[in-house]
Order: structure tokens, then sequence, then C-alpha cells
């Protein structure tokens, strides 16, 4: 039970992360990643929402009735974010100036329904929150690590603090739209090399081969038989 819990938890962050695995939120991504505080703020709300969600779909799976389904956990994840967007403009107003029309956008993150309608509808509440919980880190992770390059080499500074200001000039593209693209290119690639190292290669021998009919080792196997 716990090993089937923890894996619920850590599939988010490396093996199914949301962006760089999936491919989901890539609006936002690449919006709110041209600094690490702002990729921090967008991942921890986009968190909050993900596992508040999850966990209230999944307590209500069998009352919703099937055909409305979509809409209900839309408006079920649009009460959320209106909560944290509230808590955002009272406690963190820079932030939610800088996050600006990501913030509400949050209800139509496909991160979020997508867990709504492929996990949480379908499970108990605990496995739901802890795999909304995965998912928030994974998002979290995968902004927080862009808008650390981006910032880094873009501005020259992280979290605010000049860091290459005496020995490097910021390379501007990396806070316009090509250097997220780039950066988001690269990230991808060595999500996908991680992940299948994790993966270990299923030997099918020489029926998957398509030079199996004239395949010499074949022929010999298939004399000696005879």
């Amino acid at each position: 039970m716990a090993k089937s819990l923890a894996k619920e938890f850590t599939k988010g962050i490396i093996k199914e992360n949301p962006v760089l695995c999936l491919v989901l939120g890539t609006c936002p991504t690449l919006a709110v990643s041209t600094a690490a505080v702002n990729a921090i703020g967008m991942g921890i709300a986009a968190t909050l929402v993900l596992v508040c969600s999850n966990a209230v779909i999944s307590l209500l799976r069998k009352v919703i009735p099937d055909k409305v389904r979509i809409p209900a956990y839309i408006t079920i994840i649009a009460g959320f974010v209106t909560i944290v967007q509230m808590l955002v403009k009272a406690y963190a107003p820079d932030i939610d100036k800088a996050l600006g029309i990501y913030l509400p956008l949050i209800v139509v993150n496909c991160i979020i329904l997508g867990r709504a309608e492929m996990f949480a509808s379908k499970n108990n509440v605990l496995p739901s929150i802890l795999d909304g919980l995965g998912m928030g880190v994974g998002f979290t992770a995968a902004l927080l690590l862009m808008g650390c390059i981006r910032e880094f080499f873009g501005a020259g500074s992280l979290f605010g603090i000049p860091i290459t200001s005496g020995f490097m000039a910021p390379i501007i593209i990396f806070i316009l739209p090509p250097g997220g693209f780039f950066v988001f290119g690269m990230l991808i690639a060595l999500a996908s090399k991680l992940a299948n190292k994790e993966q270990p290669v299923e030997s099918t021998g020489c029926a998957s081969c398509p030079m199996a009919a004239s395949c010499s080792k074949i022929s010999e196997k298939e004399g000696a038989a005879k």
C-alpha cells in the first residue's frame, strides 16, 4: 500500500512529468518562466489547485453524472482558482502582477483537467491527493528549472540577485520566446533520456525483425530442427 502511494506521488516528477514528458501546460510554462520567482509562484498556485480539485472530484466521483462531468470538473477547479487568486492578490501582489492573466487561466490548464478526468474521477481520495501533489511538484520543478536557466543567461541574475554582472553580459534571447522554446526543447530531451533509463529494454528476439525471413541464423536453426 505504502509503495503504491509512493509511486503515485513520484511518477509526476520525472517519469510522467506533466511538462517535460506529457508536454501539457506549455503556454504558462513558456510565458512565466522568464524569472525563477514567477515560476515558483505559478507552480505553487497550480499545485494547490491540483491537490484541492483532485480531492473534491475524487470525493464526488460517484455523485457527478457522467454526462456533465467536464462542466462539473471545470466549476470545481474554477472555485479553487478563484480562492488561490484572491490569496495571491492579498499576500503576494508582486507575483499576481507578474503572472497576470496566466493565474486565472489555471482554470483551463490541461494538466489539472487531465488529472481530474484520468485519475481523480477513478480513484480514492488519498491516491488522488498524492497524484495531484506529485504532478504539482513536477510542474513546479520544470518551471523552476526553466526559470533559473532563462533568468541566469537572459538577465544575469537568479531570484533577482545579480550573478554574472562582473564577467558575462546577459544573453537577451533567453528571456524572449525563441530562448524559451530552445530551453524547453533541451529539457524535454533531457527528461526523455532520464525516463528511458528507468525502463529496461525488453528483448523480443528475432520475431520483430523485418529481415527475419531471410536471416541466416533462423535458417540454421530451422535446418538443425529438421
